[in-house]
């Protein structure tokens, strides 16, 4: 039986992930804990070619699972609220699904998942004019939305192995094995659009919170946090800018957005609605747009496969009028506002909407400030390590400093080394208010 006190030290997401792993690995590699499973799966008498079956199709589910997590995972774990998604995502299509057939892998195309974020908040997500911590992908209609939605989808769970194809159009063949459900996505992502911000459920100081609010005008609003008007995407909505800049915070994320990778069965292809093509070696940022954009194009655009190679440029530059919605997606993936390859070399990162902030705990894109209150503080004074869970502190906004659900202490770094993933630097506004000030402005970022 596994020892869980084994992957004691790596708990949550990262230790959940190696009990399975080590659980699945004794199965295939120990004959009477197998003995023990097929009996469980196939009932009490199976046959040898059963049991035969049985095991190819767990050593067939295991060899890409154990790839991914004996080279993703990081030596220290990231703790319940944070995730390193954007390189699991590059890892799982780069590693997993691009190599050639009958395994489909590229072990070495998968690097360690160091540079974690905080789960964003989801309500006002789709109305968003950007999103993605570091801003690179357009936002605020249903096919951005659906270019999103996929990628994320090729980066966890969907099955997805293109194929090289001469006579299509992109020269790939992105539906050949895919299992992105179209029509779920859109329906999840109608879902999400009713998601307003939650309400404070705790009473307030109204006097108090009205006199916070000049300063939140002064101090967060003003060129950052407010609400405005941002790009047009769609006749039926309008949009909030979603600015992006340098704060002064942590850069590990943005900067993994220049990692490179072998590009498998990719290579040579078309980025669509671009003039270029995949190299053999690229950006990881290329070769998931390209996936995306490509599998987005080919069902959506039936008659591109029907014309000769030589119109492709051509064809996917100009689009007939009913498919000129399909230019929108030349911003689903920007690497003008990424850390890839001839990026400005400036690591910005989104400044969202305050609705429902006080909820958004732990602060920061890289969740290393556990309090609003904390924020409010140099950060040099800011606190060095803080311990994550449910439990909440009303007065300081945030997570509270005694937890009981999770036995996890995130340690972070200090200015020193914004590139660690850890770094509680940056984003010194409102340092220099008073208390009295910083109290009338927490009570009414309470209330957004």
């Amino acid at each position: 039986m596994l020892d869980c006190k084994t992957v004691r030290p790596r708990r949550f997401a990262v230790g959940g992930a190696l009990i399975l792993d080590a659980a699945v690995g004794k199965v295939l590699n120990d004959p009477p804990t197998f003995s023990d499973f097929a009996h469980g799966v196939l009932g009490p008498t199976p046959t040898p070619e059963q049991e035969a079956q049985l095991l190819q199709a767990v050593q067939d589910w295991y060899l890409p699972y154990h790839t991914l997590i004996s080279r993703a995972l990081p030596p220290d774990p990231w703790g319940p609220a944070r995730l390193d998604a954007v390189s699991m995502i590059f890892n799982r299509l780069a590693g997993l699904d691009i190599g050639g057939p009958p395994t489909y892998l590229i072990p070495d195309n998968i690097q360690p998942a160091d540079a974690p974020v905080r789960y964003p908040f989801m309500w006002n997500a789709p109305i968003q004019n950007r999103t993605q911590w570091p801003g690179f992908a357009d936002n605020g209609n249903a096919l951005l939305g659906l270019s999103r939605n996929l990628g994320e989808v090729f980066g966890v769970f969907g099955i997805f192995h293109p194929k090289k194809d001469d006579w299509r159009l992109l020269q790939v063949d992105y539906l050949a094995n895919n299992s992105a459900d179209f029509a779920g996505l859109v329906a999840l992502e109608s879902f999400i659009e009713k998601i307003g911000p939650p309400k404070w459920p705790w009473p307030v100081d109204t006097a108090l919170a009205a006199k916070g609010k000049p300063i939140y005008d002064k101090e967060c609003g003003s060129g950052c946090h407010e609400i405005k008007k941002g790009k047009f995407r769609s006749l039926v909505g309008s949009t909030w800018a979603t600015p992006l800049q340098d704060v002064g915070t942590d850069i590990r994320e943005w900067g993994l957005l220049g990692r490179t990778v072998d590009t498998g069965v990719l290579s040579g292809a078309p980025i669509p609605l671009t003039l270029k093509r995949l190299q053999p070696v690229d950006s990881a940022f290329n070769v998931l747009s390209t996936a995306v954009l490509g599998t987005i194009l080919q069902r959506s655009v039936a008659d591109l496969d029907t014309k000769p190679r030589g119109e492709m440029d051509a064809s996917l530059t100009r689009l007939s009028p009913d498919q000129a919605f399909l230019l929108d997606l030349k911003g689903a993936f920007n690497a003008s506002r990424a850390g890839a390859a001839n990026a400005v070399p400036t690591p910005v990162y989104e400044a969202r909407v305050m609705e429902g902030i006080w909820a958004a705990a732990p602060y920061l894109h890289n969740g290393s400030v556990p309090t609003l209150a904390e924020l409010l503080k140099p950060a040099a004074e800011r606190v060095k390590e803080f311990k994550v869970g449910p439990a909440y502190d009303t007065v300081n906004v945030g997570l509270a400093a005694e937890q009981t659900k999770f036995d996890f202490t995130l340690k972070t770094t200090d200015c020193a080394d914004r590139n660690s993933g850890n770094s509680r630097c940056g984003h010194e506004f409102g340092t220099q208010l008073s208390p009295e000030d910083k109290a009338a402005l927490l009570e009414y970022l309470k209330i957004l």
